[in-house]
């Protein structure tokens, strides 16, 4: 890196050192140094902490590491018995190798290989055995605003659902919101839909189109879940099919995978009987899991705003290590990129945001989070145990997977456009000289598949920060061709790894957008929402915020 000052928008970049001048509320400059981001993530991404994954060793590692910072940079503790940690109770349920899937027609049985072609985990919690006949529910999406239903006129009570991830095709925004997937699309809701119903279980047939990622990322025997208490609805197997295994299932009623997707995609789809029973034999080893949140507070200058508050938040976890494969061969699941990233601009924002002299008025909370991999449930945990009331929670910024390909000059906030603070980040950008780019990949349904997801479904204003692609210096095509690259051959795979070329020197870029954008809001008279008549209005109205 060639050792030169230059200016970009205003933001003074010094090329060795990396560091920024964010202009604190008083005119005292905040550094922010992209150095110390880089050796945080290259720290917590080292092979001494093991992957991170929850209940090892190295989440001790990670979140004590955490927790330290945090207090070194002067937050207050922000979890439980004035600590910095948040305990959140989950189990790992473990399907166990003897794990049998069958279907059965006309005195014809066929059996689906375990890993091959499917797998899924009892969200009961226990060892399952089932029978029950197949219906095959398309999208499995009842959403009467856009007048679709493909539950219409049928019971899947006891029943095993087959469906697809994914949602009907549109180009019209008013309809499923175009090419960006909603939270129908996401494989979350279809087991979440189904369980409100009454299914036993629900088997989602994998395909790389429809899910947008590999058959190996939910190709695992072992799930973590937020304990479940009394006699909440579950489902006996909560479970994905291969494609191969999809169309062995399907084939048994005369469909093809290729078949059964244009007819769910089709408008006025009814769900098809498959005239097959299922039977499954899952039996599950249940594990509790001692895991934890980071949290940490940053108290507000304003007597009475300081009991609300920002939140800023990246999770610390990754997948751990996985079964050996073959001496020599990497197992061990760094998660650099997802999300050691994060989790170092995580670290730097605290310490910049502390350093503010007056603070703004309200407080700041930052929230390290536990099994975001697992699906979100340490978001969730905080969102159903919040440090600081839901509806006296004025924005969530989030940071995962931040790729470090140098200077930004574009940003992509998918969602922040839903809520009333958009006006605030356009200020900003264009305050910073950053364009505001439109997700390209918002038929992947990014918005629904991080930490920020769990924060807006309690209400409040949420969305994620990437930089764009648009990076200077760089090719056009450079950030799009990294990211693909990235999807294709590294997520969640241990070649996740710390890179000694990766360029830190847009980190701090992305950081002063994050804390002019929250200073605002946190210094504003009134908290944000969302727009009118969007999916989360009405929960943050009804946690009090109008």
């Amino acid at each position: 890196m060639k050792n030169s000052s230059f200016l970009i928008g205003g933001i003074i970049l010094f090329g060795v050192s990396w560091r920024i001048l964010s202009a604190g509320p008083d005119g005292e400059p905040l550094p922010i140094d992209a150095k110390r981001i880089r050796a945080d993530v290259k720290y917590l991404s080292s092979d001494r902490l093991q992957g991170r994954g929850i209940g090892s060793r190295g989440e001790e590692m990670a979140t004590d590491f955490i927790a330290d910072r945090f207090e070194k940079v002067g937050l207050k503790p922000g979890g439980e018995r004035g600590t910095y940690f948040q305990t959140v109770p989950l189990v790992k349920v473990t399907t166990e190798a003897k794990a049998t899937l069958s279907a059965s027609k006309d005195g014809d049985t066929i059996s689906f290989k375990l890993e091959d072609e499917f797998v899924g985990q009892a969200m009961t919690q226990q060892s399952e055995d089932f029978e029950a006949d197949a219906l095959f529910l398309g999208h499995g999406i009842t959403a009467p605003e856009f007048n679709w239903d493909d539950c219409q006129g049928i019971d899947v009570k006891g029943k095993v659902v087959v469906v697809f991830t994914n949602e009907p095709p549109s180009d019209d925004p008013k309809f499923f919101a175009g090419k960006a997937l909603t939270y129908y699309g996401r494989w979350t809701y279809k087991y979440e839909e189904a369980t409100r119903r009454g299914a036993k279980a629900v088997l989602i047939i994998h395909t790389n189109e429809t899910a947008g990622y590999p058959y190996s990322v939910v190709n695992r025997l072992t799930r973590a879940l937020i304990q479940r208490t009394g006699d909440t609805p579950a489902l006996a197997l909560a479970g994905w099919l291969s494609r191969r295994g999809g169309e062995k299932l399907l084939g048994m009623a005369g469909l093809t995978v290729d078949d059964a997707l244009k007819k769910a995609d089709t408008k006025g789809f009814k769900a098809i009987p498959l005239g097959v029973k299922i039977k499954g034999h899952i039996p599950t080893t249940v594990q509790k899991v001692a895991t934890r949140n980071v949290i940490g507070l940053a108290e507000g200058s304003d007597p009475a705003l300081k009991s609300e508050a920002v939140i800023f938040s990246a999770h610390w976890d990754h997948l751990g290590v996985g079964s050996p494969t073959a001496v020599g061969v990497d197992n061990i699941y760094n998660g650099a990129l997802d999300n050691a990233t994060g989790s170092g601009i995580l670290l730097e924002l605290a310490r910049v945001w502390a350093s503010q002299k007056p603070r703004p008025k309200r407080s700041a909370v930052f929230l390290a989070t536990t099994a975001e991999e697992q699906g979100l449930l340490g978001a969730v945990y905080y969102a159903q145990h919040p440090s600081i009331p839901l509806g006296k929670t004025a924005i969530n910024l989030n940071f995962d997977t931040v790729q470090p390909l140098g200077v930004p000059e574009s940003v992509i906030v998918s969602g922040a456009e839903r809520t009333t603070t958009w006006p605030t980040v356009q200020k900003v950008a264009e305050k910073l000289k950053l364009e505001i780019e439109p997700d390209r990949m918002a038929h992947l349904g990014f918005f629904y598949r991080s930490d920020h997801f769990a924060l807006a479904r309690g209400g409040i204003p949420a969305f994620s920060i990437y930089p764009g692609e648009k990076i200077q210096g760089k090719p056009a095509g450079y950030a799009r061709k990294a990211a693909e690259e990235y999807i294709a051959k590294v997520y969640h795979t241990p070649q996740d790894e710390f890179r000694e070329d990766w360029d830190f020197s847009g980190y701090p870029v992305l950081i002063r957008f994050a804390i002019d954008i929250a200073r605002d809001v946190a210094n504003a008279d009134t908290l944000p929402t969302w727009a009118p008549g969007d999916e989360f209005r009405a929960v943050r109205e009804k946690s009090g915020v109008k």
